[in-house]
């Protein structure tokens, strides 16, 4: 059984492991890095650690993790439908803000049982949570009745990835966030009521003043 101390020394490495993933991508880490990056011996995250892939594995399942129950958060304070998806359109900004580009593609060609993590995350739980704010949205009157959910579901996880497509979107020529935003109000103008288009309206409004 883990002690609190060591509990903590391993959460220690894999944060500090994941802050640098986030500024310079996975591939061009190394375990040397995160010691140094630590101020503590290579031989201690060895002690924690067989090899950088469970690094990279852990630093991941936790920030999944982490991610989710802010999601859910997220979820259960808004009032609306729309709230919802603008707050997690909020949180979707600073992720962006802070994770390497490259952490994707490294982790998805180096690190195949970490990149299932992801795409457990992806069809597990975002999914399932787009879904739920479609049918939230259809019972507040704010999104038309007529809707396919599990089509625009998947349609708007599409989205998503497509924004990330670096050939489709390049990053010196398109912001990232600005991309989803822009992509998130097609999509809830797509799907919203009358009533549903005046909430956005005042939530973009808002946004703007900001």
């Amino acid at each position: 059984m883990e002690t609190e101390e060591s509990i903590e020394i391993k959460e220690k490495i894999l944060q500090g492991a994941f802050e640098l993933f986030c500024q310079r991508g996975v591939k061009s880490v190394s375990m040397s890095d995160i010691a140094q990056h630590l101020s503590m011996s290579k031989k201690t995250i060895y002690k924690w650690f067989d090899n950088k892939d469970k690094v990279v594995y852990d630093a991941c399942r936790d920030f999944l993790q982490s991610l989710e129950q802010d999601c859910e958060c997220s979820m259960v304070g808004a009032k609306n439908a729309i709230e919802e998806l603008w707050g997690l359109m909020e949180m979707t900004k600073h992720v962006i803000a802070r994770v390497h580009p490259s952490i994707f593609h490294d982790i998805q060609k180096y690190h195949r049982d970490s990149w299932q993590l992801w795409v457990a995350h992806k069809y597990d739980f975002i999914l399932d949570k787009i879904k739920l704010n479609i049918l939230r949205g259809v019972a507040e009157g704010l999104y038309r009745g007529d809707l396919d959910v599990e089509i625009m579901g998947r349609m708007r996880l599409g989205m998503i990835e497509m924004a990330y497509d670096s050939k489709l979107f390049p990053p010196h020529e398109f912001n990232i966030q600005k991309v989803q935003i822009d992509m998130l109000e097609h999509y809830m103008l797509g799907m919203a009521t009358l009533r549903g288009h005046k909430m956005i309206n005042e939530f973009k409004h808002r946004v703007e003043e900001e």
